[in-house]
């Protein structure tokens, strides 16, 4: 099938190809935040998406915690000011528990800093990134539109479109998530990690305030609820819940009524919040750990999920996202004018800027993540006992926090 789109593609004689310099396939945060930053360059540029964004009715169920740089990144790029301030909750401070006697607390106070992250919701990030693609002049939004075929020569890259339509680019930049079309079609191989747990997301209504408190536990309770609980500031006395849980135990959380729910999550934090009410019901997406041998290749560039996959625990997942399209954006505006876009040497610029917070954010999140897994006494015993030393370390916590805060 792909290789007769290949050959429709190089016979459209009546359709002649339109011509860009980069081409980025998909429309999701990391895409759009690629397309926007390069809004001030002379590069011409044309963003592939199916479907518009749109705003849910509520509250958004996909929330992310974006660190101090990337809300700075996404000030940089117009879009952050933009933003509906009712919607947006500091992060002041977070309380991490074991599943024992192990505690972390972190402070943005103690950092020096104004909040330790923003909780968003990604409805209202890729609303306002796509409405400030629409004025974009060097970008042109091909919506809806699908890729269906993929040709790379030695001068450029032939995109097929389901619609008939040809593209031609000096660059491809992935940017079509974790099962991304465009690196399947490129021939990138990439290994995938199941975890045999999956996120389960909501939002609640919560009887005591938060005072913009994020919380964590890391939860064996030997009836297979096992995993990590997190719950998320938002404004109104509101959280948003991922709870990190085997695949049976998510599966029957989904299925609670919305009272049961509610208080099954209450009782899971201890009740940190006193009663909760359902905002927004409960949804479930599979974890997993991806890597990709390499995140270029002549012509090609891959970013956010389409790059690499971790687990939700550390909350960086859509902050790599940003800072692949930040280093992206920066490493093609600073070309040399002559240079070839999808020179090979030039992405590897990038990808070499990229390699060491990727490998290193994978390893610790994997390695947390089967530290806290195992109900072993003897392991529950050193996991806990690292919180809390951690804990008493004011320089360790001091790292992690302006990890955290640049990341």
């Amino acid at each position: 099938m792909l290789d007769a789109l290949l050959v429709k593609a190089k016979g459209l004689g009546d359709n002649p190809a339109m011509d860009f310099d980069i081409v980025i396939v998909g429309g999701g945060l990391a895409g759009l935040s690629l397309a926007v930053a390069l809004r001030q360059t002379r590069l011409s540029v044309g963003l592939v998406e199916n479907k518009a964004p749109f705003r849910p009715e509520g509250w958004d169920a996909r929330i992310y915690a974006v660190s101090l740089a990337n809300q700075a990144f996404l000030q940089d790029i117009g879009v952050w000011q933009h933003m509906d301030a009712q919607r947006l909750c500091p992060v002041e401070a977070m309380e991490v528990a074991g599943d024992r006697d192990g505690r972390l607390d972190f402070s943005a106070y103690d950092a020096g800093a104004a909040a330790l992250a923003w909780i968003v919701e990604s409805a209202q990030m890729q609303c306002e990134l796509w409405e400030s693609a629409k004025r974009q002049a060097n970008l042109t939004l091909l919506c809806p539109a699908r890729p269906a075929g993929l040709e790379m020569q030695p001068g450029a890259a032939h995109l097929l479109l389901e619609d008939g339509r040809s593209l031609k680019a000096r660059l491809i930049v992935a940017a079509d998530g974790a099962d991304s079309w465009t690196r399947q079609a490129a021939g990138i191989e990439v290994d995938f990690k199941h975890y045999d747990q999956k996120g389960v997301v909501a939002n609640f209504a919560c009887e005591l305030s938060h005072r913009h408190t994020a919380f964590q536990w890391f939860i064996n309770d030997g009836q297979g609820r096992d995993g990590i609980l997190a719950w998320l500031p938002l404004p109104d006395n509101q959280v948003s819940m991922v709870w990190s849980t085997p695949d049976a135990h998510a599966d029957e959380l989904t299925a609670l009524a919305p009272a049961e729910l509610c208080a099954r999550v209450a009782a899971a934090g201890g009740h940190r919040l006193g009663a909760m009410a359902l905002v927004t019901p409960a949804a479930a997406f599979p974890l997993r750990l991806m890597r990709a041998p390499r995140s270029v290749a002549p012509r090609l560039a891959l970013i956010g999920d389409a790059a690499h996959a971790i687990h939700p625990l550390s909350g960086h997942g859509i902050n790599l996202g940003y800072r692949d399209a930040a280093s992206l954006a920066g490493v093609l505006a600073d070309k040399p004018e002559p240079m070839d876009c999808g020179d090979l040497a030039l992405l590897r610029r990038y990808e070499r800027a990229r390699k060491e917070e990727v490998v290193a954010l994978q390893g610790v999140t994997d390695s947390l993540h089967r530290l806290f897994s195992p109900s072993w006494q003897p392991l529950a015993l050193i996991r806990n006992t690292g919180l809390n030393l951690t804990n008493r370390l004011p320089v360790l916590k001091d790292v992690l926090i302006r990890y955290a805060l640049a990341s």
